[in-house]
């Protein structure tokens, strides 16, 4: 990967935190790690700036050292959106925690408390509207170029952008007779998982692997040719988008993220279950899923009436007897039998509470006077 490293931070403190970093990153992964990193980073030039008579762990203290960082950081411009914020705090308390317990400096870990990381705000989920979806994949199949077919791809799979460019050339499978799925390779989540796609995909797939075969780069096993590293064609593919946009006449704020959301909701108005959604974008928790998914009035307006046509879980009706109705004795016992059934229905459809427990109570009475009332019968 080509990226452009930045001069070794010079700072007392800073082969204290790498070595710490070192340590908390060591099953981690490189983007994981270059983010503890860059968090250590970001404090110690605070440090370095105001204040730069500290040179030691033990000179450090919540106020003014931590505190004044958290201030920064939140009144910087443009502002710094909470979950950016959040992940900060996290990865610099985890490195204090570890300090800790390194040098046996345990006030360290308590130098960023829990009451201190804000809650996530909830986030509607942003699917496009019909207009713009219609619009944008319009656009795409008449410009039938290399940005038009992956946003193609990534709208009718629901794949991440990160996970559209590490797709293999031999991502699309075969699952059957004339059925075909796409390996999403390990992706945000390090999970793997294979989309069902239709004829219209199969046919993105092998567009863009033209447009490979005509790339001068060497082939490197991968559906989109990289000209420098990953980070590099995300950010050409988005530059592509916000172009689209602009020439469309669009919010050139739309996100390639807004393509998984579209697809996320058009599935479940499919009449996708919800486990099975969770699969195809290759969540771990409902949760998350739910962010993704666009309930509007209709939907709710829908399911309503959907449920009311199939009741379930109702107190059967009693049926009417259609025998003959006896005289004497045996009709006195069947009118005490059909009424202690009619007791005992409307009982059960009571909640619990005194009146239940009253008819329960002449429900047996009647039992046992339909037994009495048997041995009357002459022998």
């Amino acid at each position: 990967m080509n990226r452009a490293r930045r001069p070794p931070l010079s700072h007392p403190l800073a082969p204290v935190f790498d070595r710490a970093v070192e340590s908390l990153c060591a099953a981690l992964s490189p983007d994981t790690a270059r983010h503890y990193r860059g968090t250590v980073r970001n404090f110690l030039s605070h440090l370095g700036a105001a204040h730069p008579e500290l040179n030691s762990l033990v000179q450090l203290r919540r106020e003014p050292h931590v505190l004044g960082w958290m201030s920064r950081l939140r009144s910087q411009a443009p502002p710094l959106v909470t979950e950016s914020y959040i992940n900060l705090l996290i990865a610099l308390r985890a490195t204090f925690t570890e300090l800790a317990w390194t040098h046996q400096l345990p006030q360290l870990a308590h130098l960023i408390r829990r009451e201190d990381v804000p809650h996530l705000p909830q986030r509607l989920p942003r699917p496009l509207t019909a207009e713009q979806d219609q619009l944008l994949q319009q656009d795409f199949l008449n410009r039938n170029d290399l940005g038009g077919n992956a946003f193609l791809l990534i709208r009718h799979t629901g794949m991440r952008i990160g996970e559209c460019v590490d797709l293999s050339y031999d991502c699309l499978r075969s699952t059957g007779p004339d059925q075909w799925a796409v390996h999403v390779p390990l992706g945000k989540l390090k999970t793997e998982r294979m989309v069902p796609v239709d004829r219209l995909v199969v046919e993105l797939i092998h567009r863009l692997r033209f447009f490979r075969s005509l790339d001068p780069l060497p082939p490197d096993g991968r559906l989109l040719a990289r000209p420098s590293s990953k980070e590099a064609l995300v950010r050409q593919l988005r530059d592509y988008l916000h172009q689209v946009c602009h020439s469309l006449g669009l919010s050139t704020r739309i996100v390639p993220h807004q393509f998984r959301h579209t697809y996320a909701t058009e599935m479940l108005r499919a009449g996708v279950s919800f486990p099975a959604l969770m699969k195809l974008l290759g969540h771990t928790s409902p949760e998350m899923t739910i962010l993704y998914v666009e309930v509007a009035l209709n939907d709710l307006q829908r399911e309503f009436l959907q449920a009311r046509s199939k009741p379930r879980h109702l107190v059967p009706q009693p049926k009417t007897s259609l025998a003959p109705t006896r005289t004497g004795l045996d009709g006195v016992i069947d009118s005490l039998r059909a009424a202690q059934h009619a007791l005992e229905m409307f009982r059960r459809s009571l909640p619990t509470g005194a009146a239940r427990s009253c008819l329960d109570r002449v429900s047996n009475r009647l039992t046992k006077i339909v037994a009495e009332t048997r041995k009357l019968r002459t022998p």
